[in-house]
């Protein structure tokens, strides 16, 4: 395994070339960056310019683990029951998952849109099925996963139903981001390592603390690392462990630190 960062959490305000350099600096090996509507990776990157930017990566040491799709001024709800807007975000996945392969990174985080008073929840699965299924034959054709993480969104709340919806895609290219911090309101994030095991692409890191509702450093929360890195390894996982712990929470090097130590259990 490695340790990596996520940009979700790093400055705006650093260019790609500094976010590769200050996460080595700081201790980390691995990156997961973002596709945004301004700056050095957006939609209009040309393959070219992907290619040079994967290669400031490469010149650091620095592995790019996985992209998330940060797109604001494109569509991006795939369970709406607005027909235009799903297909609008069907076909902004696409051009994410298109950027994905031009950067040579393997798997992009796709969160798929929220449950609303308006939105029952039987109709934003088939809505997500109908979507997933859409995106899933493009992703294979490109050799790149689509890695759905839950986010509070109030969908998809439990492991066992995620794995049902990941089996019910039907793809390999098609599975989960899990995120040990989101798990702890709802449950347990080593029971989500076991059931969603063969669906689990990529990994976040982050604490919680249920007590006070907060988000802490790691091994300061209620995350039982020891039991989540069991459950890893189980399964075969060898990927980066990526965190998404803010510099306001814990300093960039103290949670690199700390990802070690947890590397350890």
């Amino acid at each position: 395994m490695k340790v990596g960062l996520s940009a979700i959490i790093t400055p705006r305000e650093w260019s790609f070339a500094e976010t590769v350099q200050n996460a080595r600096k700081a201790g980390y090996e691995a990156l997961e960056v973002l596709i945004t509507d301004e700056g050095d990776l957006t939609l209009s990157t040309s393959e070219a310019d992907c290619q040079k930017l994967a290669a400031i990566a490469a010149a650091e040491g620095i592995e790019l683990a996985s992209i998330c799709a940060s797109v604001r001024e494109q569509p991006k709800d795939l369970i709406t029951n607005d027909d235009a807007v799903r297909a609008a975000s069907v076909e902004t996945v696409k051009r994410c998952l298109a950027t994905t392969r031009a950067m040579g990174v393997d798997t992009m985080l796709l969160t798929i849109g929220a449950l609303n008073d308006e939105l029952y929840y039987n109709e934003a699965y088939a809505n997500a099925l109908k979507s997933l299924q859409l995106i899933a034959p493009v992703a294979e054709d490109l050799g790149v996963n689509v890695a759905v993480e839950y986010v509070w969104n109030k969908f998809l709340l439990s492991p066992m139903e995620f794995a049902r919806f990941c089996d019910e895609v039907a793809s390999p290219r098609v599975g989960l981001f899990f995120d040990t911090g989101n798990m702890v309101v709802f449950g347990y994030p080593q029971h989500w390592v076991r059931i969603c095991g063969r669906h689990l692409m990529k990994v976040h890191f982050k604490d919680f603390k249920r007590q006070g509702y907060e988000w802490t450093p790691l091994l300061k929360g209620d995350v039982r690392f020891p039991e989540v890195m069991a459950e890893l390894r189980k399964i075969g996982y060898d990927g980066a462990l990526l965190s998404e712990v803010a510099p306001s929470i814990a300093s960039l090097e103290d949670t690199a630190a700390a990802i070690r130590q947890i590397m350890q259990m």
